[in-house]
């Protein structure tokens, strides 16, 4: 019997983190949840819920949701 575990939130929330400390490497990056769900392999819905733990946890990441037009859009800035 073969088990598939779903990936932990904390190999997400890094996964994540390692992704928006790239885009931000130079500066700020607006960023659309929607937008970059493949690229992290994980949903827009998901992506919104870790960006909301990462600005509190990043220390290094500065996360501010700047607007909601047809999805909410993130500002990083790398700190």
């Amino acid at each position: 019997m073969s088990a598939t575990t779903e990936p932990s939130t904390d190999s997400k929330e890094t996964r994540l983190r390692e992704y928006l400390r790239q885009r931000a490497e130079d500066g700020e990056v607006y960023i659309k949840s929607k937008f970059i769900a493949d690229d992290v392999n994980l949903s827009p819905k998901e992506i919104g819920a870790l960006m909301v733990k990462l600005r509190d946890s990043a220390a290094e990441l500065e996360i501010e949701k700047w607007s909601y037009t047809s999805a909410t859009t993130w500002r990083v800035t790398h700190g």
